[in-house]
């Protein structure tokens, strides 16, 4: 169908628990988001089918819109606006049955390993280990390990082109004495993507042409200096299609059903943070925390990275985050006293009932506090990933190429970042927008002038999909309805001396001048509707605002939803030691920038 014709779009996610439903019309020459609704996702027993529950949110869609979609369990099509009847395009994306879990392999952890493990997770899949012939694992460690974890796939790769060819083979005959097995469909055999030194391609299929579906690839690392990842990835996704979710129950009708491919949630979410980016030219981090992971996307200078962190959530995975932070470091945004027993009892009812929202507003400043954890964590995984390419611009001797300990540079440069947009319950559900734009602030630590944004309703996955084939719909929506501005933050990069003066500022806001000064250590709101507001900030001797030492900035600033917020405390915060002092100083935070009632 040509996309002029396209008027009425339907989309839905199905998601782990829930499948939600979004109907999207064109109406007064543009594309806005009309209706959504949502039902449990009916993978697992004793349904077993998940178009159950997409029929589920499509008849409430129906309730609420007053549109006739369905006739019994068909779609009607074209649509009618006079009769409010039909549509014209059905698209879905998909993380039920856990989503895509993979094991990526490459020669060199720290090179290949590292290229595979980008190209899996730029197709939206959870990579659940990564062996290497330098991982210091025996033999049998990783054929156990292969055997335990059942992946529904594995990116083979290693080496550039025309290299040594052993160290791949090596690795191909550890996966056919594992024999791995599929997670769903134990009929099938394993899909292997071989994506590695093309001179070792008739070696791998003599390894593993009878044990496995081997799938050839282009190289995606053919040089120490290049990166290929495109064609894996398109391997991946048309893979996950096939074997993966033509395994889980209800799917092939599904993908009957729909008018374009189903993607993986997550690798949609990457298509339209990756699509806002290059429209608008601009650097971009996008965050999902869900209950059992948080993903983290950065367009830098045109380059996408996706990390996936699997033991970072908010409801399944929410003791994992108090383990990996650590007791102190959630206490210390926690604004009342309250010790580790009670701490970790209150985080542990949130894992035995996940699906719970918190009762008390201590309960919420514990789950926001949690919060801040996961996503700090989640953002410093993804800056150590999202790094330049190892080998460029050095000579390397053989023990250079061995040596794990080698990172490149984080290719994450915050000086340059115009856009962080959050998404997630715990963020797009936040009671107040003023606390979802101070956890994002607080997690992630912009410097110089950065706009903060939110994902309203979780829309962003299915707008990822549509964006693939009708960009303009995708804009339009993803603009009008789904991101919602919160405001910019303004801080100078650095650390500084308690008390010492870091910048004034003047900034006009419909005819009304704020005019004042940050010092260190002080938070301060402005209230600035959408719009861009002129602004003034003249820095104190070498303190940088994104902009260079002791560059004045002149010019306008976004405000939105909450604001603009001045932060001062400097990019690696400082607490007071004292715990009444701590206590005080959170609480101070939380009033100047209207996160909480006064008298809560």
């Amino acid at each position: 169908m040509s996309k002029d014709n396209i008027k009425v779009i339907l989309a839905t996610d199905c998601g782990s628990t829930t499948t939600k439903a979004i109907l999207i019309e064109y109406v007064d020459g543009e594309y806005r988001l009309t209706h959504r609704g949502e039902a449990p996702t009916t993978v697992e027993a004793p349904f077993e089918d998940v178009t159950r529950g997409v029929l589920n949110a499509i008849i409430e869609l129906e309730e609420l819109s007053g549109r006739k979609i369905l006739n019994k369990e068909e779609m009607i099509y074209p649509s009618s606006f006079k009769q409010k009847e039909g549509i014209d395009i059905y698209i879905s994306t998909s993380s039920a049955g856990g989503g895509l879990q993979m094991m990526v392999s490459g020669v060199v952890r720290s090179m290949t390993g590292e290229s595979a493990q980008r190209a899996a997770l730029g197709a939206g899949a959870i990579v659940m280990d990564i062996l290497a012939s330098n991982d210091k694992r025996l033999y049998h460690e990783k054929v156990k390990r292969i055997r335990e974890l059942r992946p529904d796939m594995v990116l083979l790769s290693g080496g550039v082109d025309g290299g040594t060819v052993t160290h791949v083979v090596e690795l191909a005959e550890i996966i056919k004495t594992a024999n791995p097995k599929p997670r769903l469909g134990m009929n099938f055999k394993l899909p292997i993507i071989y994506a590695g030194n093309s001179k070792a391609q008739d070696n791998i299929k003599e390894t593993l042409k009878d044990s496995v579906d081997l799938i050839m690839a282009p190289n995606i690392r053919p040089t120490l200096e290049k990166e290929n990842l495109k064609p894996s990835r398109d391997k991946i996704h048309d893979l996950f299609m096939e074997h993966v979710m033509a395994q889980a129950p209800g799917y092939n009708k599904l993908m009957d059903w729909t008018d374009h491919p189903i993607m993986p949630t997550p690798g949609a979410v990457g298509e339209i943070i990756k699509k806002i980016a290059e429209v608008d030219n601009i650097s971009v981090v996008g965050v999902d925390i869900g209950g059992a992971t948080t993903d983290v996307f950065s367009v830098f200078e045109g380059e996408f990275n996706r990390t996936v962190s699997a033991n970072l959530g908010m409801s399944y995975s929410i003791c994992n985050v108090l383990a990996e932070s650590g007791v102190e470091n959630v206490s210390r945004w926690v604004p009342f006293d309250i010790n580790s027993l009670e701490l970790t009892n209150s985080i542990a009812n949130k894992m035995i009932r996940p699906t719970t929202i918190p009762q008390s507003l201590n309960d919420l400043k514990i789950e926001q506090a949690l919060a801040r954890e996961a996503l700090r964590l989640s953002f410093i995984q993804h800056k150590e990933f999202a790094v330049s390419l190892k080998g460029i611009q050095q000579e390397r001797t053989i023990s250079d190429t061995f040596d794990q300990s080698m990172t490149g540079q984080t290719i994450v440069d915050m000086k340059k970042l115009d856009l962080i947009v959050g998404s997630g319950g715990v963020l797009s559900h936040a009671p107040r927008r003023s606390q979802a734009m101070r956890m994002l602030i607080d997690s992630f630590l912009p410097e110089g002038i950065t706009q903060i944004a939110v994902d309203s309703i979780f829309m962003m996955p299915q707008l990822g999909v549509l964006s693939t084939f009708h960009e303009k719909a995708a804009l339009e929506v993803f603009n009008k309805d789904c991101l919602i501005k919160l405001g910019s933050c303004i801080s100078p990069c650095g650390s500084y001396k308690k008390d010492k003066l870091l910048f004034g500022y003047n900034i006009n806001v419909d005819g009304k001048s704020w005019d004042g000064e940050i010092h260190s250590g002080e938070l301060k709101f402005i209230p600035a509707k959408l719009g861009k507001h002129q602004c003034k900030i003249k820095v104190s001797g070498n303190i940088d605002i994104g902009n260079g030492p002791g560059k004045d900035f002149e010019g306008t600033i976004n405000g939105g939803e909450v604001g603009i917020i001045l932060d001062g405390r400097g990019r690696e915060i400082n607490f007071e030691t004292n715990h009444n002092d701590r206590v005080n100083q959170i609480i101070d935070w939380s009033l100047s920038t209207n996160e909480y009632n006064k008298d809560g």
